[in-house]
């Protein structure tokens, strides 16, 4: 009988599947692209439609359509599995056991409180009647999944508790606290509110963000659920699930800051919208769990994006750190000018097409800075020698951001003429600017860093998982003990404690995991070749950790004009390394 995935398989091809992300071209009897997981200007990722997998020489990303997905789209192993089942159309169907794991019960509470919630909108007509009132069709609210829940301390507890779910489970969902008064229990942590979901890439309940429906005065217009296994606010953006296709179609991304403005221009038919609304922009690419985050994500999907958060101080200044933050990513970021008083959902009820007329207006982040500097100095009638400054504090830091010598060259010719004063100085001064600004990574560096990263992870979750499989005796002849001495070869003693101590939390989701992956009639020649593979793998990885590690430690001590003995060593460190990556490349011809 086949697995779930090998159904898929049979189903979705592999240049079918990387085909939907990125631009492939022929090659042979392969294709090939530019690495959708580091910087390239010459495609070094090829895929192979014989083989069923993809492989990058110039980072080393490598795997089948799930480890495409997994990577590409921020997804643990069960959300790839349910993207592309329900993109194959095939419907998923477990045992029900005992041996589910902790992370898939909470998905399961999820999922149940997502439907406790929709009920209750339908049960309540004061919550239909704000919904109907902020412009929402039943549609929308049915596509976005919107709910209520009535200000009832234990409703959706004893909800939960009768569909047989601890309190732990409940707890660790983010859906009760426990009381200060042990003797009183748990209560629910959503009461009378409107329920907004909020899923990860594939659709899945992950968290929540509930807006009051009647103020009280004490209890705060939003409140969002607590990171838990299930979210973390800096890996997510409401309403990926339903934007990124029109993301990657658009080839730009809109990015606004509540619920009621990505709904409502969704339903405008401004699809490629997210909001950072219940979810927090991340200054980096990943986590410290090495989790892709929001923005990376987005990046990945186009590397346009549009900011049009509220025209009050407070969005004025959400929408600054944010572009500062994607420009850091190597993004090209436009601000939409919004007219005062007004945000996005107003603008959208109001008038659809003066929305998408602000929206195609939209400007370049610096000249949009550039503008506010000029607008700031004519209101408040300021002397022209408050210019400079006010170019420093607010424009020269995103003009710093710019990759290319020509952009930047291109806004300082526009502050020249916006200004008068003399291109010359502008650049002197950026040039004192990014002088001093070096001492942080490149944009470049930490793109580049995040596919190794989080591939290692992916790598151990499989290779460890599928060893603790192979410990409850499906198939007798492996040596597993043998293998684990390998692996503690490959990767030394306290890196191996470290993979010890980082996947015994999640074993039972793994062999959870492996089995769904590998299905209990697989061969033992089968098993034998995936571990190999495995192993490969986890050394190339590893050695490419060390190689990244070594190169950051010589260009350190070249700057800080280290001894040249140090500077040799390591130097023939990463030779070494270079070499054992070179060697184990070759090893993988396509």
């Amino acid at each position: 009988m086949s697995t779930p995935v090998e159904k898929i398989k049979e189903r979705l091809t592999i240049e079918e599947v990387v085909g939907s992300y990125v631009k492939l071209e022929g090659a042979g009897k392969n294709l090939k692209a530019k690495c959708p997981f580091h910087n390239e200007k010459t495609a070094s990722f090829y895929v192979s439609p014989d083989r069923a997998s993809y492989y990058c020489f110039g980072c080393g990303a490598k795997g089948d359509i799930f480890n495409f997905v997994e990577q590409f789209e921020g997804l643990d192993f069960m959300g790839a599995l349910k993207l592309l089942a329900d993109r194959a159309g095939i419907a998923l169907v477990f045992e029900k056991t005992e041996t589910k794991s902790e992370k898939e019960r909470l998905y399961m509470i999820m999922e149940e409180a997502t439907k406790f919630f929709e009920s209750g909108l339908e049960k309540s007509e004061p919550a239909q009647e704000y919904v109907k009132k902020r412009g929402l069709t039943t549609d929308t609210v049915k596509n976005f999944r919107i709910g209520f829940v009535p200000a009832d301390w234990r409703l959706l507890y004893f909800y939960l508790k009768e569909n047989k779910y601890s309190d732990a489970e409940i707890e660790k969902a983010g859906l009760a606290k426990k009381a200060d008064d042990a003797s009183k229990g748990f209560y629910d942590r959503f009461r009378g509110r409107v329920m907004f979901p909020i899923m990860d890439s594939s659709g899945r309940a992950i968290a929540f963000s509930g807006r009051i429906l009647v103020d009280d005065g004490k209890s705060a217009k939003y409140l969002n659920s607590p990171d838990t296994m299930l979210y973390n606010k800096s890996t997510v953006l409401y309403g990926i699930d339903k934007a990124k296709q029109d993301i990657r179609t658009k080839n730009y991304t809109i990015m606004v800051e509540g619920q009621m403005d990505l709904v409502l221009s969704h339903q405008a038919g401004i699809r490629n919208t997210v909001a950072v609304s219940g979810t927090a922009l991340a200054d980096t690419l990943n986590t410290k769990e090495n989790a892709i985050n929001n923005l990376g994500i987005v990046r990945r999907l186009s590397p346009n994006i549009i900011l049009a958060f509220d025209s009050d101080p407070a969005g004025r200044k959400a929408a600054m750190r944010s572009a500062g933050i994607a420009l850091s990513l190597g993004m090209d970021v436009k601000i939409a000018d919004l007219p005062e008083g007004q945000d996005p959902a107003d603008m959208v009820l109001n008038n659809q097409e003066e929305w998408k007329d602000v929206l195609r207006k939209a400007k370049p982040v610096v000249e949009f800075q550039i503008d506010t500097v000029m607008r700031e100095v004519s209101a408040k009638k300021l002397d022209a020698r408050k210019i400079p400054p006010l170019l420093r504090e607010k424009v020269f830091p995103f003009i710093m951001s710019l990759g290319g010598a020509m952009e930047r060259s291109h806004f300082i010719k526009m502050i020249h003429e916006r200004t008068g004063l003399s291109e010359e100085a502008v650049r002197q001064d950026l040039r004192v600017g990014i002088s001093q600004d070096r001492q942080t990574p490149t944009s470049n560096a930490i793109v580049n860093s995040i596919a190794a990263v989080s591939r290692l992870e992916q790598i151990t979750r499989k290779l460890f998982g599928l060893l603790a499989y192979l410990d409850q005796g499906q198939i007798k002849n492996i040596d597993t003990e043998g293998i684990r001495a390998s692996i503690k070869r490959i990767a030394g003693d306290e890196r191996y404690d470290n993979l010890i101590r980082g996947i015994e939390p999640f074993k039972n989701e793994l062999i959870l995991e492996a089995e769904i992956y590998y299905g209990k009639s697989i061969q033992e020649k089968e098993i034998r070749a995936h571990l190999d593979e495995l192993l490969l793998n986890l050394e190339e990885d590893i050695i490419r950790e060390d190689l990244s590690e070594a190169m950051g430690k010589l260009s350190q001590a070249e700057k800080e004009k280290a001894e040249d003995d140090q500077k040799n060593d390591l130097m023939k460190k990463c030779q070494v390394l270079a070499l054992r990556i070179s060697e184990i490349t070759k090893k993988r011809k396509l």
